[in-house]
C-alpha cells in the first residue's frame, strides 16, 4: 500500500507484552480486513526486556518502531501518531484488555465525531478498588472542568482524527496521562467527542501503572490541562471561595473587635484578588493565542 491509500493507522503501544500482543494484533486483523479500508499495524516497543519486538518482527504486516529505552506509554503513543500516515488513529492497549468487536462502529463513528473513546464497563486493573475511587474522582474533577459528562477520562481504546491529535502533540505528557490530557483538550477545544460502551478483560501479564505516583500524575495533569485551556475554571473558584472566608470573617471582626480587622482577613481578601487577577491574565493570554 502506498501512503495515499492509508486510511486507518493502528498504534499500538507496548511494553513487555509478549504474552498478549500476537493475540491482540490477530484480532485487530480479524476486524479490520473485512472493512475493506487500508490500514496499517504499528507497534511501538517501549524498550521491552521480553520478547516483544520478536513477536511484532516475525509478522510482516507489522511496523515495529524500537524505544532504546522505556520512556512511558505516552511517549510511545506519541511516536505512534508521528509515524502513522492515515487520516484515522485507532488506538488500543497491546495487554489484551480491550476486545476488537466495538471497532467497525468506533471507525464509522469518525463520519459524526472527532473522537470516539471506548467506555470501560469496569475496572480490572491492580489494587482494582483504589485504582476505581481514585479515576472516579479525578473523572468527576475533569467533568466539572469541561462542563461534560466524561463516563471513561483515561481509556486506552479510542478512535480519533489524526489532524486533532497533531494539533495538542507539543502539550501531551510521555506517562500514562498521555490519554487524560488529548480527552481534556479536545472537550476544552469543542470538538465532537462520543464514548462507546465496552467491555474490559482481565489483563494478560504484568501491568506497568504505578497506582501513587500515576494517580498524581493524573490529578496534575487534569488541572493542567484545563488551566491551559479554561484558567477562569480553576481561578474563580478558588477566588470566589477566599473572597467568601474573607467577608465572612470581616463581619465576624467587625462584630468582636468593634471594626478593627486582624491581619488575617485582610490578607485573606487580598490573596483572593491577586489569584483572580493571575486567572484573568491567563484567560487573556489563552484567549490571545487562539487568535
Amino acid at each position: 500500500m502506498t501512503q495515499d491509500e492509508i486510511v486507518v493507522s493502528v498504534v499500538l503501544p507496548a511494553y513487555n507484552e509478549e504474552a498478549a500482543i500476537g493475540g491482540v494484533l490477530d484480532g485487530l486483523v480479524a476486524v479490520l480486513a473485512p472493512l475493506r479500508l487500508p490500514y496499517e499495524l504499528i507497534v511501538v516497543d517501549d524498550g521491552s526486556t521480553d520478547g516483544t519486538a520478536a513477536v511484532c518482527r516475525a509478522r510482516s504486516d507489522v511496523q515495529l518502531i524500537s524505544h532504546p529505552r522505556n520512556r512511558g506509554t505516552g511517549a510511545a503513543r506519541t511516536t505512534g501518531v508521528r509515524a502513522a500516515r492515515g487520516s484515522i488513529i485507532l488506538m488500543t492497549d497491546a495487554d489484551g484488555t480491550y476486545g476488537t468487536e466495538p471497532i467497525p462502529a468506533m471507525i464509522a463513528a469518525m463520519e459524526r465525531c472527532d473522537m470516539i473513546i471506548g467506555a470501560r464497563d469496569k475496572e480490572m486493573g491492580t489494587i482494582a478498588w483504589l485504582r476505581a475511587l481514585a479515576k472516579n474522582f479525578i473523572r468527576a474533577l475533569a467533568s466539572y472542568l469541561t462542563r461534560t459528562r466524561i463516563p471513561d477520562l483515561n481509556s486506552g481504546l479510542r478512535v480519533i482524527k489524526r489532524e486533532r491529535v497533531l494539533e495538542f502533540l507539543r502539550i501531551l505528557p510521555n506517562t500514562h496521562s498521555w490519554v487524560s490530557t488529548i480527552t481534556m483538550a479536545m472537550l476544552s477545544s469543542g470538538y465532537p467527542v462520543e464514548w462507546m460502551r465496552v467491555d474490559y478483560h482481565k489483563r494478560i501479564g504484568k501491568s506497568s501503572f504505578h497506582p501513587i505516583t500515576d494517580t498524581y500524575n493524573y490529578l496534575s495533569l487534569v488541572v493542567r490541562a484545563i488551566t491551559y485551556f479554561d484558567p477562569l475554571r480553576v481561578f474563580l473558584p478558588v477566588t470566589l471561595g477566599m473572597l467568601l472566608v474573607g467577608f465572612g470573617k470581616a463581619i465576624y471582626d467587625i462584630i468582636t473587635y468593634k471594626w478593627h480587622f486582624a491581619p488575617s482577613t485582610v490578607m485573606l481578601v487580598l490573596t483572593a484578588v491577586q489569584i483572580g487577577a493571575i486567572g484573568l491574565l491567563a484567560d487573556l493570554i489563552v484567549r490571545r493565542s487562539k487568535l
